[in-house]
């Protein structure tokens, strides 16, 4: 078995309390809004998982999947066993009564009936894996509680959209969103469901390959340095503030029949609006989200893709994982687009954003110099000089759109050679510190 320092064993928990203390404040305070302004807040979402009917049934399975990395084999058939049969449970109860058989309910209640077995029967390596893995677990389901909420305190914020300047600053791009919302009609209604499915099933990729990074954290005693699930966290609290920054709802909405009135006109996907000179604010609904820039789908998946290229020790990923990452990059970054959700510089601030981030937090035993943070600090320049444009060159952009549009690929080009050649050229597989035994209790 394996110890931790104690010195380092005492830090990570004062660590862990002041997160746990944070994430609970900020469940209060979104769940104070919520009952404020007459939506849905976390808690009560989270109440639903437990005694009602869960909103999602994915998320709450792929939390459980997670925390199962850092339970024994035989709990975790225990575990599992345990989750489909409260699921069986309650999804019969639902269809005598004539409601559907929704599932869900079954994981929250083993991820807390984990969470007490491990503090008050568990100790030692035993206890500290498996709290962390379901930690693991129940921040990935309380990150889509906030989420959510997230996206009604964009339309709070903001009353007005900035679409105008994005569709100009598109031009530059060649309006990918109208040519992919044509080729994707184009090719049918199988090739649609395929492309749906991937866009609303991003978290089941993320915990495919998070399960394949974490799964020797129970036999080896080890947790990697870094793994997807630190990423996908990361992105999802840096991201959505940019959403109160530059508030925008997308081509299908702004140019397209789901405006609800308040769109420029029907023009996506068929027609690409003519070059307005004098944009402004465009007033919007109350209840469309503004969040499009920057894409987070694209920042996701891309984070997926760039997880499933090695392996947490360094060495190459498998083939099956190495096609499949690049497989879900390119499905979202089509369905993004060809479902008239994002225009095309919000997928390019996404990926400058998630290169950023995953710069930030990617090899932490490589430690934590110039060489690090001046990527980092590139990436943040380069996404903050991209909105500037956006919003303050449009126009130009829009007519003079070769030098635009080569500028923007340019600047992506150069933080993804960089990224690059700091993480992936010649990189050696990372050698593990020696274990220190644990002392026999």
């Amino acid at each position: 078995m394996l110890v931790e320092d104690p010195v380092r064993r005492s830090r990570r928990a004062q660590l862990s309390i002041v997160l746990v203390a944070a994430v609970g404040l900020l469940l209060a305070g979104l769940q104070a809004v919520a009952l404020r302004q007459g939506f849905e807040g976390p808690l009560s979402s989270l109440w639903k998982d437990f005694a009602g009917t869960p909103k999602s049934m994915t998320v709450p399975w792929a939390g459980l999947v997670l925390a199962l990395v850092g339970l024994r084999v035989r709990d975790r058939f225990v575990a599992a066993g345990a989750a489909i049969g409260i699921d069986l449970i309650g999804a019969g109860a639902r269809l005598l009564a004539g409601d559907p058989p929704t599932v869900g309910n079954g994981p929250v209640w083993v991820l807390a009936g984990i969470t007490v077995l491990a503090l008050w029967r568990w100790s030692g390596l035993r206890r500290r894996t498996a709290l962390h893995a379901v930690a693991l677990g129940a921040l990935l389901i309380l990150a889509t509680k906030v989420g959510d909420v997230w996206l009604h305190v964009t339309i709070l914020a903001h009353p007005g959209v900035l679409d105008e300047y994005v569709m100009l600053a598109d031009h530059a791009l060649g309006d990918p969103s109208w040519v992919l919302g044509r080729v994707v009609d184009a090719l049918g209604p199988v090739v649609y469901a395929v492309l749906h499915w991937v866009y609303i099933e991003l978290p089941l990729a993320a915990i495919v390959v998070a399960v394949w990074q974490l799964r020797r954290v129970v036999s080896s005693g080890r947790w990697p340095g870094h793994y997807l699930v630190r990423t996908f966290l990361v992105l999802g609290l840096a991201g959505p503030v940019v959403y109160l920054i530059f508030p925008v709802v997308g081509p299908m909405f702004a140019f397209g029949a789901d405006g609800n009135g308040l769109q420029v006109g029907n023009y996506w996907p068929q027609f690409v609006p003519p070059i307005d000179r004098s944009p402004g604010v465009l007033p919007f609904d109350q209840v469309t989200p503004r969040n499009c820039m920057p894409s987070m789908h694209t920042a996701w998946a891309l984070a997926v893709f760039l997880h499933t290229r090695r392996g947490v020790d360094g060495s190459p990923a498998p083939r099956w994982l190495r096609w499949g990452g690049t497989f879900w990059l390119c499905a979202t970054l089509t369905a993004t687009l060809g479902f008239g959700y994002h225009y095309g510089v919000d997928l390019v601030a996404g990926a400058v954003l998630c290169l950023a981030v995953e710069s930030a937090l990617r090899d932490p035993e490589r430690g934590y110099g110039w060489f690090r943070w001046r990527l980092v600090l590139f990436g943040a320049a380069v996404l903050v000089a991209l909105l500037l444009a956006y919003r303050f060159l449009a126009v130009p952009m829009a007519e003079y759109p070769v030098f635009a549009g080569t500028a923007i690929l340019a600047l992506l080009a150069a933080v993804a050679a960089v990224f690059h050649a700091t993480w992936f050229a010649a990189l050696k597989p990372i050698v593990p510190e020696p274990a220190v035994p644990e002392p026999a209790r």
